[in-house]
């Protein structure tokens, strides 16, 4: 709720894709964006702004990025992230996993052969099926979970092994990784 006050007291809303359909029925009238760098073409510093991103703002989120550009940055409100909602209907612990993201990144496949249970943030390069060829050619195996538009209408979960083709059931998806040989 406290979200949703900020959005409705706030001059001016900037909101990142699929979020950005729900700030327009709490405020009307957004400033919808798609890449990061439109956040700064579109800020006002002397208007109160809220800046609305999906997933988690300070993991690999929009808060550094803000930060490295001279933004001030107020407060921040977390939703529940990808993370959490994921290994909740999986009913998983997840206090021990390494928590990656392959996102624009490639540095992440590593860590997951030496943990036991990894949390990984997609992108186009880097999808489900990939991730699951790649390390499967790197030698790992064990499950793999992948999570599509999790918390919408649409969400799909599967579960597969790792090395095996996954369907694509949309474009915002999260893995996780359980090896078996850790």
């Amino acid at each position: 709720m406290e979200a949703v006050e900020i959005i409705k007291e706030s001059e001016v809303v900037i909101a990142f894709g699929r979020i950005s359909k729900t700030a327009e029925k709490l405020k009307g009238e957004i400033i919808a964006v798609n890449r990061v760098d439109e956040i700064i073409k579109n800020i006002d510093k002397n208007k109160k702004t809220a800046i609305l991103a999906s997933g988690d703002p300070c993991f690999y989120g929009v808060t550094e990025y803000l930060k490295r550009n001279g933004i001030e940055i107020d407060e921040i409100i977390p939703g529940l992230s990808s993370f959490q909602y994921m290994m909740a209907k999986l009913k998983k612990s997840w206090q021990d996993a390494a928590l990656l993201s392959l996102h624009g990144r490639e540095d992440g496949y590593e860590r997951a052969l030496k943990s036991r249970l990894s949390v990984l943030l997609t992108d186009s390069k880097n999808s489900p099926n990939e991730i699951s060829k790649k390390l499967y050619e790197m030698g790992l195996r064990g499950t793999i979970y992948t999570g599509y538009n999790l918390s919408y209408d649409d969400e799909c979960i599967i579960e597969k092994k790792v090395g095996e083709e996954i369907e694509k059931m949309g474009t915002i998806s999260l893995v996780v990784i359980e090896n078996e040989m850790v």
